[in-house]
């Protein structure tokens, strides 16, 4: 099956397109576009895959669901298109790099900065229907962004993935913490950001482990 995506994470997951899970997801995800508005537009379904190649990554954030109403989804996780207000959960991680780093907020809410420097913004659902939180959960798209994260946790070293919700780090439990750092919080948004993410200093410590391991720090 020819899937457009950047060709590294073509090669590692050229697998992956060939099972019967995919097929029937491909056939879901297009007949959806075709009959309702979905989110992200369909040439951004694998942004987070264009923006940082599967060599380059060396950070993973995990989120769940794309945003699911006009303008903001682009296909990366927490991430919003330039001009759109920031939603809750990405004023709360503002909120929380400036804490750790002292890094003012922006007003856009635009992360590909962050992409191209090789943090991977992945959500585990990669479609959703226009006003409809969760729409396209358990239609295969959760085993295919599974296949992902066993790619580079298997394939690659000193990686940090950061897991902020009860969600994430159960999509994340198999990780091996010998191999990579794995920070751990409650979810940014607005219902569990008291719970132990604000000082939860994630910014800070992805850059300490990444000079640790002879990587450029992330410039947040």
């Amino acid at each position: 099956m020819d899937v457009k995506i950047e060709e590294s994470w073509k090669r590692q997951l050229a697998a992956e397109f060939e099972k019967p899970y995919f097929k029937t997801l491909t056939d879901f995800v297009r007949q959806e576009y075709a009959a309702t508005r979905i989110y992200p537009r369909a040439g951004q379904i694998f942004n987070a895959f264009d923006k940082t190649a599967f060599d380059r990554v060396k950070v993973v954030i995990l989120g769940q669901d794309p945003y699911h109403e006009p303008g903001q989804a682009h296909g990366l996780c927490f991430s919003v298109n330039d001009g759109v207000a920031l939603p809750p959960s990405l004023q709360n991680i503002y909120k929380e790099l400036y804490d750790d780093l002292g890094i003012p907020p922006r007003e856009s809410g635009n992360l590909e900065r962050w992409a191209e420097q090789g943090v991977l913004l992945l959500n585990a659902t990669l479609t959703v229907r226009a006003h409809q939180a969760g729409s396209h959960q358990n239609r295969g798209w959760e085993t295919f962004t599974d296949a992902v994260i066993h790619r580079i946790a298997e394939e690659k070293q000193n990686v940090v993935f950061i897991l902020w919700g009860a969600y994430a780090q159960r999509k994340g439990a198999f990780i091996d913490p010998s191999r990579h750092l794995i920070i751990k919080s409650a979810h940014p948004s607005p219902l569990s950001v008291y719970r132990g993410f604000f000082g939860s200093r994630p910014f800070s410590k992805t850059n300490e482990y990444l000079i640790k391991t002879g990587q450029t720090p992330v410039n947040w």
